[in-house]
């Protein structure tokens, strides 16, 4: 008989787990789709701090938002990850129109040199996500 490692018995506990509730996941993610992007941010060298104080600040107050990340790359010093989830698609654009919001964009976008990476997704669920829904 064959040892099993703790980390492959949490592996097929976790995948018996999540092919039993693949019905109810489904069922939700058809009612309300979530919104969801994912990119890196390419910023002057020595500002990093600066657009990350930028994206930071009103966090708070962007309805719909279930998610806002950012994430230093430690592997580029000029370089940002955003990592967003939000109720759906209009969510997101209409929270490029809040003046919390357009002011962090004007205060930012003197140090970004680009966007290098961008991704939509389709969140189906995770850690916190479904509570905040």
């Amino acid at each position: 008989m064959k040892d099993v490692s703790r980390r492959e018995f949490l592996l097929a506990s976790a995948m018996g787990v999540a092919s039993s509730a693949l019905p109810s996941i489904a069922t939700s993610a058809e009612k309300a789709p979530m919104y969801g992007l994912i990119g890196k941010i390419d910023v002057v060298p020595g500002q990093r701090p600066a657009v990350v104080a930028a994206l930071l600040e009103g966090v708070n107050a962007m309805p719909g938002c279930l998610s806002y990340v950012v994430a230093e790359d430690p592997a580029d010093a000029n370089a940002i990850w955003v990592t967003e989830v939000w109720d759906s698609k209009e969510h997101h654009a209409n929270s490029l129109t809040l003046p919390a919001v357009q002011d962090a964009i004007r205060r930012a976008r003197p140090y970004i040199t680009g966007f290098s990476e961008h991704v939509e997704t389709n969140p189906v669920g995770g850690r916190g996500l479904v509570a905040a829904r």
